[in-house]
């Protein structure tokens, strides 16, 4: 129960890495508090509740600052200080960027990187001081790392992420906040499947055994793994990390080439 007694927010909890999150914190003991705008925000919170789990939901656009700086003050009146922050909302549409619109990429900006800040912004100041707090900041090896056509606006926002962790990571950590980001590589999600789907709308299975093929693991990963690292990442257990970026990719990032070697 290494999360017991811990208040975390997890933004995008209703579905995905999210929802994988939020499950393995609730069964470390945390209280969550999830905002989602998803439609799927009521039900993800009903089967959870059902299991005995304490956890509530807000129904939030992260690109409404406004709105989180009230839901943050009416939470923090219950819940006085805020013990981990994941910021784990984010989308992803592919489009090349000569017919990429101004529209669709400030979608994406707006979400993964504005939404990000205007969650962080609101919660920041009921973290830290007496009690230590942790951020977790969702980046991908998207961006810092690879990179496949179609994924310039994506890759902007999660290389931009690292930017965020590093920067507040080196501004919190005398608040005793620290700050790391995750960066996943192909999990199985509801978003690999829509992007699955715009590559090969005909056939988006075979897109999802392709990218198993060229994981040395030679499978995806699950968000019940992902949420596993982001509760240590939560707990003292990793008390000396702050302003990382930590892989979880099956080694997908590993191989030099897919065709040389013995």
């Amino acid at each position: 129960m290494k999360l017991k007694n811990k208040v975390a927010v997890v933004t995008g909890g209703a579905m995905g890495n999210g929802q994988g999150i939020v499950e393995v914190f609730l069964k470390y003991g945390a209280k969550v508090i999830v905002l989602d705008s998803s439609e799927t925000l009521d039900s993800s919170l009903s089967k959870l509740k059902d299991k005995g789990y304490d956890v509530i939901g807000c129904n939030v656009d992260i690109r409404d600052k406004n709105k989180l700086d009230i839901i943050a003050k009416k939470i923090c009146k219950f819940c006085p200080h805020i013990d981990v922050l994941v910021n784990n909302a984010g989308v992803c549409r592919l489009m090349s960027f000569k017919d990429m619109t101004d529209e669709l990429r400030d979608f994406q900006f707006d979400i993964n990187i504005n939404g990000t800040w205007n969650v962080t912004k609101a919660f920041v100041p009921y973290m830290g001081g007496d009690k230590p707090s942790s951020i977790i900041n969702l980046s991908s090896v998207t961006g810092p790392m690879v990179a496949d056509s179609g994924e310039v606006a994506y890759a902007t926002t999660k290389a931009a992420l690292i930017g965020f962790t590093k920067g507040l990571a080196a501004e919190l950590v005398h608040n005793n906040i620290r700050v790391n980001a995750i960066m996943p590589g192909y999990i199985m999600t509801p978003m690999v499947e829509n992007m699955a789907k715009e590559s090969n709308p005909d056939n988006p299975q075979s897109v999802i055994d392709g990218i198993a093929k060229g994981i040395p693991m030679g499978r995806l990963g699950t968000v019940q793994e992902l949420g596993e690292l982001a509760a240590f990442l939560a707990s003292d257990e990793s008390s000396y990390i702050t302003g990382q970026g930590i892989v979880i990719d099956g080694a997908s990032t590993l191989p030099e080439t897919n065709t040389m070697g013995v």
